[in-house]
């Protein structure tokens, strides 16, 4: 199953725009310029609150998630 997360090869500042391209298989760069045009016309702020928030919020890739832990554990 695919999983959303954070690029560790591909990132210009956290991977998140590259993680998304990834999951969806788009272009990377496609996603970056797509998220300045909608945070240009959003007025900026709400663009880079989200960024922010996925940033803290996916998983880098190779990372183990909570739920991946072993069932002994």
């Amino acid at each position: 199953m695919k999983k959303l997360t954070r690029s560790t090869t591909d990132r210009w500042i956290a991977g998140v725009c590259a993680g998304i391209g990834e999951y969806f298989e788009v272009d990377p760069n496609l996603i970056r310029v797509i998220w300045i045009v909608l945070s240009v016309f959003t007025s900026v702020f709400p663009g880079v609150i989200i960024y922010i928030l996925l940033w803290i919020i996916l998983p880098e890739d190779g990372e183990a998630c909570p739920t991946d832990a072993p069932a002994g554990a």
